[in-house]
């Protein structure tokens, strides 16, 4: 792959130009990736609101019907449900693995097996979550590039 960039100073915004002979996984995926750039969801903690880029979220977790989002240090509180977040963050790599934790793949360093046929995946802060059997097959294709 080779990337060219241009500085043209008569822009008003960003342009980019994506060429390719054949539309495939790898092109999907560059596409997902640029397309949620400026994704933002708002959330807020110690009462200051906040707009979250997508890419920064490590994983999203329902605890008490409250939605708590993850970033590498710091964790916030929306008002979104996970089902709402995951069905807005599906396209952008996130994952459910567990009824209560959607993952962005993005952020996922390893994973290893556990007891009861569970994963324990670490993250690139080091935390780690747990993907539960029934949401196992999902993950494997997220990991191989495939559309969940």
């Amino acid at each position: 792959m080779k990337i060219r960039m241009e500085q043209d100073l008569s822009c008003d915004e960003m342009e980019i130009t994506i060429k390719y002979s054949q539309n495939d996984k790898q092109v999907n995926r560059i596409i997902d990736f640029l397309q949620s750039f400026d994704m933002q969801i708002k959330c807020d903690t110690d009462n200051i609101e906040r707009m979250i880029n997508i890419l920064d979220i490590y994983y999203i977790e329902s605890v008490d019907k409250k939605t708590f989002v993850y970033l590498e240090k710091t964790v916030y509180h929306t008002d979104f449900r996970l089902y709402q977040l995951k069905d807005k963050l599906y396209e952008y790599g996130f994952i459910q693995i567990s009824k209560s934790c959607i993952l962005n793949i993005n952020a996922l360093e390893s994973i290893k097996p556990i007891f009861n046929s569970r994963m324990e995946a670490t993250l690139k802060n080091g935390e780690k979550v747990y993907i539960i059997r029934n949401y196992l097959s999902g993950v494997k294709k997220a990991l191989k590039g495939d559309k969940i």
